[in-house]
Protein backbone atom coordinates (compact mmCIF):
# COMPACT_ATOMS: atom_id res chain seq x y z
CA UNK A 1 0.00 0.00 0.00
CA UNK A 2 1.38 3.39 -1.01
CA UNK A 3 2.14 5.84 1.79
CA UNK A 4 0.02 9.00 2.17
CA UNK A 5 0.60 11.60 -0.51
CA UNK A 6 2.91 14.57 -0.04
CA UNK A 7 0.99 17.73 0.85
CA UNK A 8 1.03 21.20 2.31
CA UNK A 9 -1.66 22.43 4.67
CA UNK A 10 -2.47 26.07 5.31
CA UNK A 11 -5.27 28.28 6.60
CA UNK A 12 -8.24 27.64 8.87
CA UNK A 13 -11.88 26.81 8.30
CA UNK A 14 -13.65 24.03 6.49
CA UNK A 15 -11.28 21.61 4.74
CA UNK A 16 -10.65 22.24 1.04
CA UNK A 17 -8.72 19.70 -1.02
CA UNK A 18 -6.74 20.85 -4.09
CA UNK A 19 -6.06 18.29 -6.85
CA UNK A 20 -3.83 19.30 -9.76
CA UNK A 21 -3.79 17.91 -13.28
CA UNK A 22 -1.41 15.35 -14.75
CA UNK A 23 1.63 17.18 -16.07
CA UNK A 24 1.89 19.44 -13.05
CA UNK A 25 2.14 19.32 -9.26
CA UNK A 26 0.55 21.04 -6.29
CA UNK A 27 2.55 24.16 -7.25
CA UNK A 28 -0.03 24.81 -9.99
CA UNK A 29 -2.37 26.30 -7.35
CA UNK A 30 0.17 28.93 -6.26
CA UNK A 31 -1.91 31.86 -7.58
CA UNK A 32 -5.09 30.93 -5.67
CA UNK A 33 -3.59 29.42 -2.53
CA UNK A 34 -3.24 32.63 -0.44
CA UNK A 35 -6.85 33.72 -0.98
CA UNK A 36 -8.25 30.23 -0.41
CA UNK A 37 -6.23 29.88 2.81
CA UNK A 38 -8.02 32.93 4.21
CA UNK A 39 -11.32 31.05 4.08
CA UNK A 40 -10.45 27.33 4.20
CA UNK A 41 -8.15 24.76 5.77
CA UNK A 42 -6.42 24.03 2.45
CA UNK A 43 -4.93 20.60 1.80
CA UNK A 44 -2.82 20.83 -1.36
CA UNK A 45 -1.53 17.42 -2.46
CA UNK A 46 0.84 16.03 -5.06
CA UNK A 47 -0.95 13.25 -6.93
CA UNK A 48 0.83 9.86 -7.04
CA UNK A 49 4.05 10.05 -9.05
CA UNK A 50 4.08 13.87 -9.18
CA UNK A 51 6.02 16.36 -7.10
CA UNK A 52 7.14 14.66 -3.89
CA UNK A 53 4.55 11.88 -3.88
CA UNK A 54 5.61 8.31 -4.54
CA UNK A 55 4.02 6.55 -7.50
CA UNK A 56 1.43 3.82 -6.93
CA UNK A 57 2.49 0.19 -6.84
CA UNK A 58 -0.88 -0.84 -8.26
CA UNK A 59 -2.29 0.13 -11.64
CA UNK A 60 -2.82 3.94 -11.51
CA UNK A 61 -6.50 4.11 -12.42
CA UNK A 62 -8.73 6.97 -11.28
CA UNK A 63 -10.14 4.68 -8.59
CA UNK A 64 -6.65 3.80 -7.32
CA UNK A 65 -5.63 7.46 -7.26
CA UNK A 66 -8.83 8.31 -5.35
CA UNK A 67 -7.97 5.52 -2.89
CA UNK A 68 -4.58 7.15 -2.31
CA UNK A 69 -6.22 10.54 -1.77
CA UNK A 70 -8.67 9.05 0.73
CA UNK A 71 -5.84 7.38 2.64
CA UNK A 72 -4.12 10.76 2.80
CA UNK A 73 -7.25 12.46 4.14
CA UNK A 74 -7.60 9.70 6.72
CA UNK A 75 -3.99 10.20 7.80
CA UNK A 76 -4.72 13.92 8.22
CA UNK A 77 -7.85 13.07 10.27
CA UNK A 78 -10.07 14.83 7.71
CA UNK A 79 -13.51 13.55 6.72
CA UNK A 80 -15.60 15.08 3.95
CA UNK A 81 -14.00 17.95 2.07
CA UNK A 82 -14.74 20.64 -0.45
CA UNK A 83 -12.66 19.94 -3.56
CA UNK A 84 -11.13 22.11 -6.27
CA UNK A 85 -9.67 19.95 -9.04
CA UNK A 86 -8.20 20.55 -12.46
CA UNK A 87 -8.05 18.06 -15.36
CA UNK A 88 -7.16 14.63 -13.92
CA UNK A 89 -7.51 16.18 -10.46
CA UNK A 90 -11.06 17.24 -11.34
CA UNK A 91 -11.84 13.71 -12.49
CA UNK A 92 -10.55 12.35 -9.17
CA UNK A 93 -12.67 14.98 -7.38
CA UNK A 94 -15.77 13.56 -9.07
CA UNK A 95 -14.80 10.06 -7.99
CA UNK A 96 -14.50 11.31 -4.40
CA UNK A 97 -17.95 12.90 -4.75
CA UNK A 98 -19.36 9.62 -6.07
CA UNK A 99 -18.02 7.92 -2.94
CA UNK A 100 -19.65 10.54 -0.69
CA UNK A 101 -16.31 12.00 0.42
CA UNK A 102 -16.86 15.48 -1.07
CA UNK A 103 -19.07 18.23 0.36
CA UNK A 104 -18.81 20.28 -2.84
CA UNK A 105 -16.77 20.14 -6.04
CA UNK A 106 -15.47 22.73 -8.48
CA UNK A 107 -14.21 20.65 -11.39
CA UNK A 108 -12.08 22.55 -13.92
CA UNK A 109 -11.84 20.75 -17.28
CA UNK A 110 -12.19 17.20 -15.91
CA UNK A 111 -10.85 14.37 -18.03
CA UNK A 112 -12.80 11.21 -18.79
CA UNK A 113 -15.54 12.02 -21.29
CA UNK A 114 -13.51 12.69 -24.43
CA UNK A 115 -14.33 10.57 -27.48
CA UNK A 116 -11.82 8.43 -29.41
CA UNK A 117 -10.24 11.07 -31.67
CA UNK A 118 -10.02 13.49 -28.74
CA UNK A 119 -8.23 10.86 -26.66
CA UNK A 120 -5.71 10.34 -29.44
CA UNK A 121 -5.20 14.11 -29.60
CA UNK A 122 -4.79 14.38 -25.84
CA UNK A 123 -2.48 11.38 -25.60
CA UNK A 124 -0.29 12.64 -28.43
CA UNK A 125 -0.03 16.08 -26.85
CA UNK A 126 0.82 14.69 -23.42
CA UNK A 127 3.40 12.31 -24.89
CA UNK A 128 5.11 15.11 -26.81
CA UNK A 129 5.16 17.29 -23.70
CA UNK A 130 6.73 14.46 -21.70
CA UNK A 131 9.42 13.82 -24.31
CA UNK A 132 10.14 17.54 -24.68
CA UNK A 133 10.32 17.93 -20.90
CA UNK A 134 12.74 15.06 -20.49
CA UNK A 135 14.92 16.31 -23.35
CA UNK A 136 15.12 19.89 -22.07
CA UNK A 137 15.16 19.03 -18.34
CA UNK A 138 18.60 20.63 -17.70
CA UNK A 139 17.27 23.96 -19.05
CA UNK A 140 13.93 24.07 -17.26
CA UNK A 141 15.23 25.59 -14.05
CA UNK A 142 16.75 28.51 -15.95
CA UNK A 143 13.64 28.94 -18.12
CA UNK A 144 11.37 29.09 -15.09
CA UNK A 145 13.19 32.19 -13.83
CA UNK A 146 12.23 34.44 -16.76
CA UNK A 147 8.88 35.61 -18.13
CA UNK A 148 9.88 34.48 -21.62
CA UNK A 149 10.91 31.07 -20.35
CA UNK A 150 7.67 30.62 -18.39
CA UNK A 151 5.73 31.60 -21.49
CA UNK A 152 7.45 28.85 -23.47
CA UNK A 153 6.84 26.29 -20.73
CA UNK A 154 3.21 27.06 -19.94
CA UNK A 155 1.74 28.38 -23.18
CA UNK A 156 -0.26 25.18 -23.91
CA UNK A 157 -1.94 25.40 -20.48
CA UNK A 158 -2.38 29.12 -19.77
CA UNK A 159 -3.57 32.12 -21.75
CA UNK A 160 -1.30 34.46 -19.76
CA UNK A 161 1.77 32.30 -19.20
CA UNK A 162 4.10 35.30 -18.95
CA UNK A 163 2.26 36.40 -15.79
CA UNK A 164 2.65 33.07 -14.00
CA UNK A 165 5.02 32.49 -11.12
CA UNK A 166 8.26 30.54 -11.06
CA UNK A 167 6.49 28.05 -8.78
CA UNK A 168 3.97 27.19 -11.50
CA UNK A 169 6.72 26.67 -14.05
CA UNK A 170 8.54 24.37 -11.65
CA UNK A 171 5.25 22.50 -11.25
CA UNK A 172 5.18 21.85 -14.99
CA UNK A 173 8.73 20.52 -14.79
CA UNK A 174 7.77 18.27 -11.89
CA UNK A 175 4.73 17.05 -13.80
CA UNK A 176 6.24 16.39 -17.21
CA UNK A 177 10.01 15.99 -16.86
CA UNK A 178 10.34 14.61 -13.33
CA UNK A 179 7.13 12.63 -12.71
CA UNK A 180 7.30 8.92 -11.96
CA UNK A 181 5.07 6.37 -13.69
CA UNK A 182 4.07 8.97 -16.29
CA UNK A 183 3.17 6.54 -19.05
CA UNK A 184 1.07 4.15 -16.97
CA UNK A 185 -0.85 7.06 -15.45
CA UNK A 186 -1.43 8.58 -18.88
CA UNK A 187 -2.76 5.24 -20.12
CA UNK A 188 -4.93 4.10 -17.21
CA UNK A 189 -6.08 7.36 -15.61
CA UNK A 190 -6.57 9.42 -18.77
CA UNK A 191 -6.75 7.48 -22.02
CA UNK A 192 -8.65 4.38 -20.81
CA UNK A 193 -10.77 5.95 -18.07
CA UNK A 194 -14.56 5.76 -18.48
CA UNK A 195 -16.50 7.48 -15.66
CA UNK A 196 -19.33 5.50 -14.09
CA UNK A 197 -21.83 6.12 -11.30
CA UNK A 198 -21.98 9.89 -11.79
CA UNK A 199 -25.72 9.86 -11.15
CA UNK A 200 -25.02 8.93 -7.51
CA UNK A 201 -23.23 12.23 -6.82
CA UNK A 202 -25.28 14.24 -4.33
CA UNK A 203 -23.30 17.37 -3.54
CA UNK A 204 -23.03 20.75 -5.26
CA UNK A 205 -20.91 20.39 -8.40
CA UNK A 206 -19.79 23.21 -10.67
CA UNK A 207 -18.04 22.38 -13.93
CA UNK A 208 -15.67 25.03 -15.26
CA UNK A 209 -13.76 25.30 -18.51
CA UNK A 210 -11.70 28.06 -20.09
CA UNK A 211 -12.88 29.21 -23.50
CA UNK A 212 -9.28 28.96 -24.75
CA UNK A 213 -8.84 25.37 -23.53
CA UNK A 214 -7.77 23.26 -26.52
CA UNK A 215 -6.84 20.25 -24.39
CA UNK A 216 -10.17 19.35 -22.79
CA UNK A 217 -12.03 20.40 -25.96
CA UNK A 218 -15.78 19.77 -25.53
CA UNK A 219 -15.80 17.11 -22.84
CA UNK A 220 -16.43 19.27 -19.75
CA UNK A 221 -19.99 20.23 -20.65
CA UNK A 222 -20.79 16.56 -21.36
CA UNK A 223 -20.68 15.92 -17.62
CA UNK A 224 -23.57 18.27 -16.84
CA UNK A 225 -26.48 15.98 -17.81
CA UNK A 226 -24.79 13.05 -16.04
CA UNK A 227 -24.34 14.71 -12.63
CA UNK A 228 -27.65 15.62 -10.94
CA UNK A 229 -28.32 19.38 -10.79
CA UNK A 230 -24.75 20.30 -11.67
CA UNK A 231 -23.95 23.53 -13.45
CA UNK A 232 -21.46 24.68 -16.08
CA UNK A 233 -19.47 27.93 -16.06
CA UNK A 234 -17.25 29.00 -18.98
CA UNK A 235 -14.22 31.13 -18.17
CA UNK A 236 -13.56 33.72 -20.84
CA UNK A 237 -9.98 34.03 -22.07
CA UNK A 238 -8.77 31.19 -19.84
CA UNK A 239 -6.86 28.03 -20.69
CA UNK A 240 -6.84 24.42 -19.55
CA UNK A 241 -5.25 25.19 -16.18
CA UNK A 242 -6.67 28.69 -15.51
CA UNK A 243 -5.68 29.03 -11.86
CA UNK A 244 -3.41 31.95 -12.73
CA UNK A 245 -5.47 33.17 -15.72
CA UNK A 246 -8.52 33.96 -13.57
CA UNK A 247 -7.51 33.42 -9.92
CA UNK A 248 -10.06 35.77 -8.39
CA UNK A 249 -12.93 34.18 -10.28
CA UNK A 250 -11.88 30.67 -9.32
CA UNK A 251 -11.67 31.62 -5.63
CA UNK A 252 -15.18 33.10 -5.78
CA UNK A 253 -16.56 30.01 -7.49
CA UNK A 254 -15.09 27.76 -4.80
CA UNK A 255 -16.52 29.97 -2.05
CA UNK A 256 -19.98 30.08 -3.62
CA UNK A 257 -20.13 26.36 -4.28
CA UNK A 258 -18.99 25.58 -0.72
CA UNK A 259 -21.66 27.93 0.62
CA UNK A 260 -24.33 25.91 -1.16
CA UNK A 261 -23.28 22.85 0.81
CA UNK A 262 -23.33 24.83 4.04
CA UNK A 263 -26.77 26.27 3.25
CA UNK A 264 -28.10 22.78 2.51
CA UNK A 265 -26.74 21.47 5.81
CA UNK A 266 -28.30 24.35 7.71
CA UNK A 267 -31.67 23.98 5.99
CA UNK A 268 -31.65 20.22 6.37
CA UNK A 269 -32.16 19.70 2.63
CA UNK A 270 -30.37 17.35 0.28
CA UNK A 271 -27.22 18.97 -1.17
CA UNK A 272 -28.46 18.27 -4.69
CA UNK A 273 -31.61 20.32 -4.02
CA UNK A 274 -29.51 23.35 -3.17
CA UNK A 275 -27.56 23.22 -6.42
CA UNK A 276 -30.58 24.54 -8.29
CA UNK A 277 -29.83 27.94 -6.81
CA UNK A 278 -26.17 28.05 -7.77
CA UNK A 279 -25.45 31.69 -8.66
CA UNK A 280 -23.68 32.60 -11.85
CA UNK A 281 -20.33 34.19 -11.18
CA UNK A 282 -19.55 37.52 -12.71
Amino acid sequence: MTAPLSLTRSGTGEPLLLLHGWGSSRRDFTAVLPALSERFDVINVDLPGAGRSRHLDERPTVAAIADAVERTLDAEDVGRVHVLGNSLGARVALELARRGRARSVVAIAPSGLNVGPERVHQGTGMAMARLAGRTTAPLLGRLSRSRLGRTALLLPLKTRPWSTSQEEAIGAREGFADSRDFWRTLLWALLLDVPRGLGHIDCPVLFVQGTADWIAMGQTVRYVPLVPRSRFRPLLAAGHAPQSDRPGTIVRLVERTAKLAADADEAGTLPSEAVIGLPRAS
